[in-house]
Order: structure tokens, then C-alpha cells, then sequence
């Protein structure tokens, strides 16, 4: 479960200490340290060891209550949501990605084509001398 964070954006500074952080997601502190012993958070560390939360992960632990006290859902069951949801997500990336390179090689390989130009039989644009008219 790669994490693909950046650090400047305002959604990503973990600056909730572990207290604000259970408050905002409405679980007790263990409930987090649980959660991170899971897998299912993974809260940045101050130089001296302390948990620090950022915008995005009190979203997930919403999500995670959401999911275990809605839904019933155990945390292993959530744990693999996380995944494939990750997963999804680098599916979808990858798609737009080869999508781009299709839609570039197409632009290569037929440089008079026009977009949105379909290939269409020739006897359907005009008939030929040598076809009998019906």
C-alpha cells in the first residue's frame, strides 16, 4: 500500500497530535494506535516519536469508522478496501496514462487524419462505376 504523499500540500501536514485526532474521527486514542498497529493509518512522527495526523488521515479514519460500525466490517475487511481502492487507483492512473500514449501514437502514425474521422467503406460515400445501380 504505497503512500503518495506530498508534504506541501495543506491536506497533508500532520499536525494533529494523536488526542485532536481521535476527537475529529469521533474513536478513543488506543482506537488510533490500533489502526496503526493494523496497517490501516500510517501518522507521520515527530523527532521525538509522536504521532502526528494530517487532514487526510483523519478522512480515512472516518472512513474506517464508517466502514467497521456502519457496515460491520471487520478491520481485516477494511484493511483490503484500503488496498483495493489504492489499487484502483493506480489502475485508473494507468489507463489515462496508455489512453494519452494511444491517443499520441494515433496522432503520429495518421498526421493528416482528422480527429474523429472514421474509416467508412468506400462504396458507402459514392457508388462505383462498375457496381449496377439498384
Amino acid at each position: 500500500m504505497a503512500d503518495r504523499r506530498d508534504e506541501n500540500e495543506p491536506d497533508e501536514r500532520a499536525v494533529y497530535i494523536i488526542s485532536v485526532a481521535a476527537e475529529l474521527a469521533g474513536v478513543h486514542p488506543q482506537t488510533l494506535r490500533i489502526y496503526e498497529r493494523k496497517g490501516l493509518v500510517r501518522p507521520k512522527r515527530t523527532e521525538g516519536n509522536n504521532r502526528r495526523y494530517s487532514a487526510r488521515d483523519i478522512r480515512r479514519l472516518r472512513a474506517i469508522q464508517a466502514l467497521t460500525q456502519d457496515e460491520g466490517i471487520n478491520l481485516a475487511g477494511v484493511k483490503r478496501i484500503i488496498e483495493l481502492q489504492a489499487e484502483i487507483g493506480r489502475l485508473q492512473e494507468q489507463i489515462e496514462e496508455l489512453q494519452r500514449q494511444l491517443r499520441q501514437r494515433r496522432a503520429i502514425a495518421m498526421p493528416g487524419r482528422r480527429i474523429g474521422a472514421d474509416i467508412v467503406p468506400l462504396g458507402s460515400v459514392f457508388s462505383l462505376p462498375w457496381e449496377g445501380s439498384p
